[in-house]
């Protein structure tokens, strides 16, 4: 663990440092997943995850579950529209607990952020908010020149100051060849084994619905679980339910009784 001191004027652990993702890039290959809650904070802590990843408003929640793991932040875009909205939060975020600010805006923001020393993850390949654009979700690269203009996003990124960059649903062999000859630290979601960082969403991972994107894998069956969950929580409401009825709840055993002369008592008080 690392010692510092966050940008909310606490001292602080950490398992990672942005120096450590720059001297290591390259040669060390880090695991991200989301967090939308402690316990799944805590899940990914326990199971030597890497780097969470969360929504910005939830970084007090993730912190209680995961206090010293590399936590990236993101700020929605339809929650904060302007540019002072944008910075209002980054800042917000960084104070709360956040090591780095992810945005899947342009690169006028990532230069924005990045001139106030934020750590700032922007999003290359597949931006799925934005796929109207690429003529709806499909992997990106697929010929030279879709691929060339990929790269130059790559380096537009690069000069507005982001420090590292989502990299969804790009082909393998196009990442494999950016990857050499960028600067960002990549974190594949879908785009291969070439990334700096390899990410998968935790519902993904843990198997918590019924139709998992291509580019993941489920590794558990969480869904299974919850269908179980449900169905014992209807079964519990509807022996409630029944039981009130029949007049067998509440019994004995979950009453507590007055004493006999007590009762009497109140009775002449309120008579």
């Amino acid at each position: 663990m690392k010692k510092l001191y966050t940008w909310g004027g606490k001292f602080a652990d950490r398992n990672l440092t942005v120096a450590d993702l720059l001297k290591n890039k390259g040669k060390i290959k880090y695991l991200q997943t989301t967090a939308t809650d402690s316990t799944e904070a805590s899940a990914a802590k326990e199971a030597g995850i890497d780097m969470i990843l969360c929504k910005s408003p939830v970084i007090d929640e993730i912190r209680k579950g995961a206090p010293d793991i590399f936590l990236t932040a993101t700020i929605d875009l339809a929650l904060f529209p302007s540019e002072k909205e944008v910075l209002h939060e980054a800042f917000r975020s960084m104070s709360a607990g956040a090591d780095q600010i992810y945005t899947a805006r342009g690169p006028h923001i990532v230069e924005m952020l990045s001139k106030e020393e934020i750590p700032v993850m922007c999003h290359l390949g597949l931006v799925p908010r934005k796929s109207s654009w690429r003529g709806g979700l499909r992997a990106i690269g697929k010929n030279a020149e879709e691929a060339l203009k990929l790269f130059n996003d790559f380096k537009t990124m690069e000069s507005a100051g982001a420090l590292s960059a989502e990299c969804e649903i790009i082909l393998e062999e196009v990442m494999i060849e950016i990857s050499k000859k960028t600067s960002l630290i990549t974190s594949s979601l879908g785009s291969g084994l070439s990334g700096d960082i390899i990410y998968l969403f935790q519902n993904d991972i843990c198997g918590e619905h019924e139709n998992i994107p291509r580019h993941a894998r489920a590794f558990g069956n969480v869904l299974k679980l919850k269908n179980e969950i449900y169905k014992e929580r209807v079964k519990s409401l509807k022996s409630f339910k029944n039981s009130v009825k029949s007049e067998t709840f509440p019994s004995k055993k979950e009453l507590i009784n007055i004493k006999k002369e007590e009762l009497e008592k109140f009775k002449k008080l309120i008579s």
